[in-house]
């Protein structure tokens, strides 16, 4: 399998590697995780935490498996729920978001 190569693959590998159905995980735990600060519209928007793969951030959870929910922006908080059973296969980031070769 391709490794994640996102700005969230901290993320991504975190998620993958846990063996609960369910993560209730502060903006804090998550900043710890991918080694930087999340961007203030996360902190502001409940939007910014949708299940949309046309963002980065989205596809981090949803390739790795996992969905968000109870978003909860005042107390910086939401949980992540297993949308896969863990040995299911994932489609790589190159399935999702295919990368093509510019000519040489």
């Amino acid at each position: 399998m391709t490794p994640y190569r996102g700005k969230y693959r901290k993320l991504h590998t975190h998620l993958r590697s846990l063996a609960i159905q369910e993560w209730r995980a502060s903006f804090s735990e998550i900043e710890a995780v991918v080694g930087f600060k999340l961007p203030p519209s996360a902190r502001r928007y409940p939007a910014w935490w949708a299940n949309d793969s046309s963002h980065t951030h989205g596809r981090t959870w949803l390739t790795a498996g996992w969905k968000t929910a109870e978003v909860n922006v005042s107390a910086e908080t939401l949980t992540f729920r297993r949308n896969l059973p863990p040995d299911a296969r994932r489609p790589t980031l190159d399935e999702m978001w295919p990368v093509h070769s510019v000519g040489v």
